[in-house]
């Protein structure tokens, strides 16, 4: 009984040291960010499909809105991932999250069927990374106070 006790302690300080590992934390953030670095890159190799989604969501000058999406989403991904304030980036992206969320996964408006399906668990999804993003933001805001 005791060696199994110690033995699955041995396995619990095991996976924290690796969950703690600063590769591990590395590849995580880098994971949480990997959307708001893909998107811009796309957009960037073809920005004239980034400036029609613009426009498909109104927001206008829709090349204006273009680039600074672009510039946006790679600086704060920038921020999260190499800890230069990486609060402020968390909480830029959690709001950036979900004023587009707002903004293109209006599941309410359309009707039964896959599409709302589909745009409702986006929409879900959506609401789960801003609150990753937030909880990121509380870590590195309290990781020196104590807590």
């Amino acid at each position: 009984m005791i060696d199994q006790f110690s033995s699955t302690s041995r396995r619990g300080s095991l996976l924290a040291r690796i969950i703690a590992a600063p590769a591990t934390r590395f590849i995580a953030l880098l994971a949480l960010c990997a959307a708001y670095i893909q998107g811009p890159i796309t957009k960037i190799f073809d920005f004239n499909s980034a400036v029609a989604e613009m426009n498909h969501f109104g927001l206008h000058p829709a090349a204006f809105f273009a680039v600074a999406v672009i510039a946006f989403e790679l600086a704060a991904s920038a921020m999260v991932v190499s800890g230069v304030l990486r609060w402020a980036g968390a909480l830029a992206l959690a709001a950036f999250t979900l004023l587009a969320t707002l903004i293109a996964l209006r599941f309410w408006e359309l009707p039964a069927g896959m599409d709302r399906m589909m745009a409702t668990n986006a929409f879900f999804e959506h609401l789960g990374l801003a609150g990753a993003f937030i909880i990121v933001a509380a870590i590195d805001l309290t990781k020196g106070a104590g807590k």
